[in-house]
């Protein structure tokens, strides 16, 4: 049986994910320690994120060859809008976090980066570029949450609420389905264009990596 386009992305990303895997946010996220500051970072980082990350959902529902990756984009989109975003005010709401706060927020240099990444490549990039594009975000908030909750929920509320989030049933379902488009969008192409699906791929990956560096050291603008 033929390998599978994505397991070799993954292959090709896997010391960027082990980096991931042992960055002191993630850790601190499985073991509960994670000083709440900290994650109150991500939580009003990732909220405009995720307005970036639904508004490049529908530029590529616009730009999507057929029926199914139109379907799946929107999918993607509701999900992002009702779910993931709504997960992020339910913690704003804990932690005393007004929404208009939220929404007057200023995306930090590797944010503000990482979406304008991914909206150019939405924009001009192909089809196949940009599902290799968005996947390491969906896939290894997948992989990482499943990997904690195999040592054991922490006793943390909120950390053991975001583990379940991105390791819950339609979140995998999600990630499933991220894969098969950019499996498909990879059947048949020529080596310049996988190529690029694999540079794509690669570079959210390690903005993943940054992103989690960011909220660490809670990464401001310099001047």
């Amino acid at each position: 049986m033929d390998e599978r386009f994505t397991d070799y992305l993954r292959r090709q990303a896997d010391g960027i994910m082990q980096a991931q895997h042992s960055h002191p946010f993630v850790r601190g996220i499985g073991s509960g320690t994670l000083d709440l500051a900290r994650f109150k970072v991500w939580v009003r980082q990732d909220y405009l994120y995720l307005i970036e990350f639904a508004r490049l959902f529908s530029l590529a529902s616009a730009r999507a060859p057929d029926l199914a990756s139109i379907t799946h984009y929107a999918g993607l989109a509701e999900f992002t809008l009702k779910t993931e975003i709504e997960l992020h005010r339910s913690y704003a709401r804990e932690f005393g976090i007004l929404e208009v706060e939220l929404e007057r927020e200023r995306k930090a240099p590797t944010c503000q980066a990482y979406t304008d990444f991914l909206v150019r490549t939405a924009a001009v990039g192909s089809a196949g570029e940009f599902a290799a594009a968005f996947l390491p975000c969906v896939w290894g908030y997948t992989e990482i949450a499943q990997q904690l909750l195999d040592q054991g929920l922490p006793y943390e509320p909120h950390y053991a609420k975001w583990i379940g989030m991105y390791c819950g049933p339609e979140q995998v379902e999600l990630n499933e389905r991220a894969r098969t488009l950019v499996d498909a969008a990879a059947a048949g192409q020529p080596k310049a264009e996988l190529d690029r699906m694999e540079t794509a791929y690669l570079i959210s990956a390690r903005y993943e990596y940054l992103f989690w560096d960011m909220c660490w050291n809670n990464e401001t603008w310099p001047v």
